[in-house]
């Protein structure tokens, strides 16, 4: 019983400490200290024990661990605030020039201005904005055949 508390406190120790590093690492050898306190729990003499710690270690560590950084490193499905629509194609719904103008940007109208002083965009052209500049979209000329629903 005794071996079982210590394969637990380790567990929970790497898990801790795995926190601070974010690696996945660590964690991946907590994994391996679970198994190791369930075999623990069933029986198993110290050195299956710790046979079975290396090989969930190594395991996790081949399998999981990659699979798992994968998933974490995609973005997420939708951005957050005034960066997200950064790229984000419009419509002009009233002509955009460098001084005013209103496009619709998933539905919602805007404030905008041209990039470009000497360019005017005509109601009806899709545009893509450029930034969000206090609360004015600046907007540029693109050519949007390959956006993949982003057009209000």
């Amino acid at each position: 019983m005794m071996d079982v508390v210590l394969w637990v406190v380790v567990a929970v120790a790497l898990a801790v400490a795995e926190i601070f590093t974010a690696t996945l690492f660590l964690l991946m050898f907590s994994a391996g200290a679970l198994a190791a306190a369930a075999a623990a729990g069933l029986g198993a003499p110290v050195p299956l024990q710790a046979g079975v710690f290396v090989a969930v270690s190594a395991l996790t560590l081949a399998t999981v661990r990659p699979s798992l950084r994968r998933h974490l490193a995609k973005p997420g499905p939708v951005g957050m605030g005034v960066e997200a629509m950064q790229g984000a194609a419009a419509v002009v719904v009233e002509q955009v020039d460098v001084d005013s103008g209103m496009v619709k940007i998933d539905g919602e109208l805007w404030q905008a201005r041209s990039l470009e002083g000497s360019v005017t965009y005509p109601p009806g052209e899709r545009v893509r904005i450029v930034e969000i500049n206090a609360g004015t979209a600046v907007v540029w000329r693109d050519d949007l055949s390959g956006t993949t629903g982003l057009l209000p």
